[in-house]
């Protein structure tokens, strides 16, 4: 029985075109714009609805990203291990460009994650992000 191996030259033009490739669509993409999300304060009442802004910025830079639509938002316990307990939230309009406020329910004292998906325009992708607030 004999085994026949591709020959060596087949082998490197294979791997030749696919570097090609890949190089190639590298440098028709680019690097995705990141985005981060911040708590204008990092402390919320308990038990009470609370208020809580949070600006969203382009990475490195604090010029505010306004007229981002949030379409997806989750508040829960998940810095303390409680990622189940969830509570209400609910967007609450742009008080100042760049700014997004929510109003808030946490049912008990501890940190909570506010994890919100967004449309930025002129992104192709959802920006997507959380804030992390104590309550009290």
């Amino acid at each position: 029985m004999q085994f026949h191996t591709p020959a060596p030259r087949v082998f490197a033009r294979a791997l030749a075109t696919g570097a090609l490739a890949l190089g190639v669509l590298a440098a028709c993409g680019q690097k995705p714009t990141t985005y981060v999300f911040t708590p204008v304060r990092e402390d919320v009442g308990v038990g009470a609805e609370s208020l809580l802004d949070v600006r969203l910025t382009k990475e490195g830079s604090a010029a505010p990203v306004a007229d981002a639509v949030i379409f997806d938002m989750r508040f829960d316990m998940e810095p303390d291990g409680m990622g189940a307990m969830e509570a209400p939230a609910k967007a609450d309009g742009s008080p100042i460009p760049g700014t997004y406020r929510f109003v808030v329910k946490p049912t008990m004292a501890g940190r909570w994650s506010l994890k919100l998906g967004a449309k930025v325009q002129g992104e192709s992708d959802t920006v997507r992000g959380q804030v992390i607030v104590t309550a009290h």
